[in-house]
């Protein structure tokens, strides 16, 4: 068009008078044609980009955008030639329907721009060096957050910012929650994808999976939780595709069994951890043929299964490479899989053995793990209802490299079991927990010579209310290099019963938990400061109530090393907090005063005074503590984590 044109309110078309009076009506003619001649005074011009239709004397807008009536190929073609970042970003922000037709371009059908002389050649993303990122980004979606929209959106936008390296989908929105387009999005952009975790997704399936195992070659773990739809024909497409797959987990998969396994175990050949739980598909020949298959695997966990003792004996001729191994609820496991697992000589490797539940762990099978494993430095039963003291001790004298042993409501031992495995351990042992063992009653019994196990560190009896007194003081006896203690929820202990153990530890103790010893009073407190105040580092004294502030007197002049104290629900008040503040060589990090009701807003300036070396305060459930004090002291103790 040789005219210039501009737009005006007031102008005239010539000939004759202009038929439109507003100026924007005037500016859709500009994309009319050369052969109207318009003329109009310099002014603004509008900006009118949509097209305009021609019909009989008059012009029509077309309401619908002009790029959106291109097909979806012409659009594809368009999309992938804009290059990675912040144009693709704002590309997707137009419309769901650009989000999803952009996050649907596998990264490697993006065309990248490389110049070369004067010209411009297109090439694919396989052909460009710099393609693939190092995927350092994690990305959690949770309930109503996780939709395919969300998913789309973090293929689009972390394909240039490192990419994808982690993602975790934990339940789904019921209206428009994740399906197989959205994990087919995250294949599609996120090649350098290494961990994905699927729980409570029941409407992503094989398709999705199978588009994961297309996209993302470089996964490493995969997490599958309560993903019904997903059967062998995604767990096999990610074994065909994935070859680098370190770590699989699968959880109350109901469709997933044998076949899957088989697969996995002949293809994923980098394989070091399992976890398999509660996939009522799963039996013997899975389980098998997987561990035969996969000589690197170290850890292997397996919960709730139909398996039987084959599987046992599989793990104890082809579990060279196992380290760490847990058995929990195996119901169809009798004694002898047990047995066959120790004997069998091939969990050489093995280092911690954790077993729960399982009727097949007998005294006898105890003893052959522990003459089988040479090596196994942790062992833990828990609900093993047929251990007695004589399988207890077997096993502590077969088991040479025992470190850390520990029991959970194995109610068929007694104090003469713990007595006897104290005292046949061998000089490894440094660990030995008890836990809601209600077996144990506490005796005054006459014990022949025994040997004291000099290497135990550590001394946790949790919840067991028959140890008391007595056994305490056997304990004291034949452990005497203690430095952590833990008698928490011990009611029936007293300060008589305690102090002999106290006096028996000769190393110093570093780490004291009292809590819940209702009978404890400050007599005891005074003691354990006089000791052991020059290495005691924690002390935790929740619960006690006949605890009051003479005990904290006693923690202000003895103890120079303590750096955490919990007085939760004790008899302490303003006073106690006071002398704690005066302690000049105290340089506590956390303390915990919840429940306290004696403590109220005149210990405010005691607070203010400890907290210049605080970095945790617990005032929770402190009435006498208004929340205009807490206020002042979070502004004032910056440093300090408070909890009101």
């Amino acid at each position: 068009m040789s005219t210039l044109v501009n737009c005006s309110g007031d102008d005239e078309f010539y000939p004759g008078g202009s038929f439109y009076s507003n100026p924007v009506d005037l500016g859709r003619l500009f994309s009319i044609g050369s052969h109207v001649d318009v003329y109009c005074p310099p002014s603004k011009r509008a900006r009118i980009s949509a097209p305009f239709l021609f019909g009989g004397n008059e012009f029509e807008q077309d309401k619908k955008p002009s790029i959106e009536i291109l097909p979806q190929e012409c659009l594809f073609e368009i999309f992938r030639r804009i290059p990675e970042g912040k144009e693709r970003s704002s590309c997707a922000c137009v419309s769901k329907q650009w989000l999803m037709l952009l996050s649907s371009i596998r990264k490697a059908e993006i065309c990248k721009e490389l110049p070369i002389s004067n010209n411009v050649d297109m090439v694919t993303g396989d052909e460009s060096q710099d393609l693939e990122s190092d995927g350092y980004l994690t990305r959690c979606l949770v309930g109503k957050k996780a939709t395919d929209i969300r998913l789309a959106a973090i293929a689009v936008g972390t394909s240039s910012r490192g990419g994808l390296g982690k993602l975790s989908i934990r339940g789904s929105n019921s209206a428009c929650g994740v399906t197989d387009l959205g994990l087919s999005a995250v294949a599609h952009g996120c090649p350098s994808l290494k961990s994905l975790s699927l729980w409570n997704v029941s409407s992503i399936g094989d398709d999705g999976l199978s588009e994961i195992a297309k996209g993302c070659h470089l996964l490493e773990k995969l997490d599958l939780c309560q993903c019904p739809s997903v059967s062998n024909k995604g767990l096999i497409a990610i074994a065909e595709n994935c070859p680098n797959l370190t770590t699989l987990n699968i959880e109350l998969c109901s469709n997933i069994g044998n076949e899957g396994l088989q697969v996995i175990g002949r293809l994923c050949t980098k394989l070091q951890s399992i976890s398999i739980k509660d996939c009522p598909l799963v039996k013997d020949h899975g389980v098998s043929s997987l561990l035969s298959s996969s000589s690197l695997l170290t850890k292997v966990k397996l919960e709730a299964l139909k398996i039987t003792d084959f599987s046992l004996a599989v793990i104890g001729h082809y579990g060279q490479a196992i380290t760490n191994l847990v058995l929990v609820g195996l119901q169809n496991v009798s004694e002898k899989g047990f047995w066959v697992m120790g004997v069998a000589q091939g969990l050489q490797k093995m280092a911690s053995l954790t077993v729960t539940s399982c009727r097949g762990i007998t005294d006898v099978s105890l003893e052959a793990i522990g003459k089988g494993c040479i090596n196994l430095k942790q062992m833990c039963l828990r609900k093993c209802c047929f251990v007695s003291n004589n399988g207890l001790i077997a096993f502590a004298k077969a088991a040479g490299s025992l470190e850390s042993l520990q029991l959970e409501e194995c109610n068929r031992v007694t104090q003469l079991g713990i007595i006897g495995a104290l005292s046949n351990c061998g000089t490894k042992l440094k660990s030995l927990t008890l836990v809601k063992c209600m077996g144990i009653t506490d005796m005054a019994m006459g014990f022949p010579v025994l040997s004291p196990c000099t290497s135990l560190r550590s001394l946790s009896i949790r919840n067991c209310p028959g140890f008391g007194t007595a056994s305490l003081a056997m304990v004291g006896k034949l452990c005497p290099q203690i430095q952590h203690l833990d008698l928490s929820g011990l009611h029936g202990i007293t300060d008589s019963g305690l102090l002999p153990l106290l006096e028996s530890c000769e190393a110093g103790l570093a780490k004291v938990i009292l809590s819940n010893c209702l009978n404890l009073t400050d007599e005891v407190i005074l003691a354990l400061t006089r000791l052991h105040g020059g290495t005691l580092e924690l002390l935790n004294l929740e619960g006690c109530r006949k605890i009051t502030d003479a005990s904290l007197l006693a923690i202000s002049e003895n103890c120079l090393l303590l750096n955490d104290l919990d007085v939760s629900n004790c008899a302490i008040s303003n006073s106690g907090i006071k002398v704690l503040s005066c302690a000049a060589q105290l340089n506590l990090q956390v303390l915990s005063l919840s429940g306290c009701s004696e403590v109220s807003n005149k210990s405010m300036p005691f607070l203010e005074k400890l907290g210049k070396t605080l970095v945790g305060l617990n005032l929770q459930h402190c009435k006498s503590i208004s929340s205009s004090t807490v206020e002042l002291l979070v502004e004032s103790l910056w440093r300090c984590d408070i909890l009101s």
